[in-house]
Formats: C-alpha cells, sequence, structure tokens
C-alpha cells in the first residue's frame, strides 16, 4: 500500500533571490527531501538495503553526504586539516561498513551530519561564489562550483532515497 507523507511544510528555493539565495536555497531543499525520507523510520529500517543488489541503505546515504559536506567545505574551503568521517586508514570508503545499525549508531550519523550541514552553511553564507581553492584530484574549483556539487549529490542521491524509502514502507512523493 502506498502512502503520501505530508507535504513539505518548508518554503521552496527563491524563485526570484540572488545567485547565492537560490543555490543555498535549492541546497536546503534537498537537504530537507533527505531527512524527510528517513522520518519516522526505525534503526533497523535505516539500515536496510531494500534495493538488492545495492549496498545502499537510507543510513548509508546519511553518512555519505556527511564526508561529502565535510571534503567539500571543511577541507577544500576551509582548508582544514579535516580526516574523513567514514574512510578507513587505507583510503576505503566505511560509509557502508556497519553492523546492524542500532539507535546509538543511527543518532551518532545523524549528529555527524547535521554538524556537517551547521558548519557548511556558515562557511558557505560567507565565502564569495567566485573565490577558488585547490580540491586535490578535482583540480581548482570555486564555491559557486561547490555549492552546485553539493546540490547534485543530494538530488542523485534523493532519488536512490526515493526508491529505498517506497520499498520500505510505500511512503512515496515529498
Amino acid at each position: 500500500m502506498s502512502t503520501q507523507p505530508a507535504l513539505d511544510p518548508s518554503p521552496d528555493p527563491p524563485r526570484c533571490g540572488s545567485e547565492r539565495q537560490t543555490l543555498r536555497g535549492f541546497l536546503a531543499c534537498q537537504r530537507r527531501t533527505l531527512q524527510m525520507k528517513c522520518a519516522g523510520l526505525s534503526a533497523t529500517a535505516l539500515g536496510t538495503c531494500a534495493v538488492p543488489p545495492s549496498g545502499l541503505s537510507l543510513l548509508v546515504l546519511v553518512r555519505h553526504l556527511s564526508d561529502v559536506e565535510r571534503f567539500w567545505v571543511r577541507s577544500c574551503l576551509a582548508g582544514k586539516q579535516a580526516p574523513p568521517l567514514y574512510w578507513g586508514k587505507d583510503g576505503t570508503e566505511t560509509d557502508f561498513d556497519f553492523p546492524a545499525p542500532d539507535a546509538q549508531l543511527v543518532e551518532l550519523s545523524f549528529t555527524a551530519w547535521k554538524e556537517e550541514m551547521a558548519h557548511a552553511d556558515v562557511a558557505l553564507g560567507a565565502a564569495p561564489l567566485e573565490r577558488t581553492v585547490a580540491a586535490g584530484h578535482h583540480g581548482t574549483v570555486s564555491v559557486r562550483w561547490i555549492l552546485t556539487h553539493l546540490i547534485e549529490e543530494y538530488s542523485r542521491h534523493n532519488g536512490h532515497a526515493d526508491l529505498l524509502r517506497e520499498c520500505l514502507d510505500g511512503t512515496v512523493g515529498e
């Protein structure tokens, strides 16, 4: 049975805002979408790989996007030594690697995600869009590019989140 979640009460991105307002509005909208896809689910459901053979779960997406924000904002934009949260010492991703999730793992993962988003909001709100930074093997990128890339990352993974949530409990929509 398919259910329709309550419509997101948050405002849409500005239709006639500045470039910064528009980019940040779309990023906020994509973040809220992932949050809504995760809302109301148990730790077990959040960790369920519901679209075999994929190893993706909603919790994996939250952990992955925490590291995406951390890399692009803390490491590249702020130039801080910010090791990834979910990478092994050998340089491999570990955001997929966790035992059956429990409430504590879920809470830690969501807390890390919220901290990265809050940090990014401050940094991206202050940096000129034209400013460029070194981004490792990605070369030199602008703050504008980082904002656009974050929107792209969330948008792509929210498509995965749509499928995962529908397979978990039939919930579709915003």
